[in-house]
């Protein structure tokens, strides 16, 4: 998803522009979505309506469904915010937004007085032809980007989303430079950039423990976008902890922010269990991996003492670590896992 917003002074044709670059990037067979920001307040609901009703009733959010959909949220909700909802909601190509001065995505000015370090083109929007507003989705399509802390391009030696987003506005560095993340975060409303490690590592470990459910029951044929919500309870802190991992019986030299990973990891998949109170140190081999991990077997201790699962634990264990074990890009094929936590 691509993002560019479009600035200016009050009367100098934002929306006019607006509309033309929507028009122009969905003739190229892109999936837009728009976003007008105002300083003034906006009605999607005419008074008197029963969507009005409920709105002045007191609910904080009016959702409307007919021939179209539309929300209507009593709070202006963060910028990061509504673009990370969008993709959730649909898989944009890009975002254009009207307004937004203040944010750090590439801007398209319609005013010199707006000018700043975002900015990526002036444009006279009363003048402007059709080869001009193509000129300008070939700009939109190069330099746009997406939320700027999900941008990770660790190959190009950054790792730092506003570095990156610098680079792109100055064309200096493409899409295709950056890391290939699969996996968008939200804690609480705002966005965590995950790279390219954390990202994999969730999606397979996500998926490994989608694969042993019962899809079918749900009508679900095949995997394909997965949206999953945890509702806030008590807030929890991670916790160091030891882990060791050996491939094959050879160990496995990983760093410390891996370790701290896959250590909690490991705990929270353990204490999801409820083996016992006060774990200090999990032990877990999995072994005889063929291309059905249902036919592997799996050993599983807790403070030294065996801990007896049922057969669907033992397919999430299995999936699950064998998923994370293998977002670690290991080179030879793997037979055995042996993992410990303390």
């Amino acid at each position: 998803m691509k993002i560019v917003s479009i600035v200016g002074k009050k009367n100098t044709g934002k929306t006019s522009l607006t509309v033309k670059v929507i028009e122009e990037l969905t003739r190229r067979g892109y999936n837009v979505a728009s976003i007008k920001h105002s300083h003034h307040s906006i009605e999607m609901d005419k008074e008197n309506t029963d969507t009005w009703k409920h709105k002045q009733a007191g609910a904080n959010l009016v959702v409307g469904v007919g021939s179209t959909t539309f929300f209507n949220a009593r709070k202006e909700h963060d910028l990061n915010r509504i673009l990370y909802l969008l993709k959730h909601f649909d898989d944009f190509d890009f975002v254009i937004i009207e307004g937004y001065k203040s944010y750090n995505y590439p801007k398209i000015i319609t005013s010199p007085n707006v000018r700043d370090e975002y900015t990526i083109k002036e444009v006279d929007s009363f003048t402007i032809d059709e080869k001009s507003i193509s000129e300008l989705a070939d700009l939109i399509e190069k330099r746009g980007h997406d939320i700027v802390d999900t941008l990770f391009a660790n190959n190009c030696g950054f790792n730092d989303g506003e570095a990156i987003a610098a680079e792109i506005r100055q064309g200096n560095l493409s899409e295709d430079d950056l890391d290939n993340v699969h996996s968008y975060l939200s804690i609480d409303g705002k966005v965590v950039g995950l790279n390219r490690f954390v990202s994999d590592y969730l999606k397979n470990s996500v998926t490994g423990v989608i694969n042993t459910l019962n899809l079918k029951e749900y009508d679900v044929e095949d995997i394909g976008k997965i949206e999953l919500v945890i509702p806030g309870e008590t807030p929890q802190k991670p916790t160091d902890a030891k882990c060791s991992i050996s491939i094959n019986d050879k160990p496995l030299e990983i760093n410390e922010f891996t370790r701290t990973i896959v250590s909690n990891s490991i705990r929270g998949m353990v204490n999801s269990i409820k083996t016992e109170d006060n774990v200090k140190k999990i032990d877990i081999e999995i072994s005889n991996i063929e291309n059905d991990l249902s036919d592997a077997d799996i050993i599983l201790k807790t403070n030294s003492h065996d801990v007896e699962i049922n057969d669907f634990t033992q397919r999430i264990l299995k999936e699950t670590i064998y998923a994370v074990v293998n977002s670690l890009k290991i080179d030879e094929k793997i037979s055995k896992i042996t993992i410990r936590v303390e």
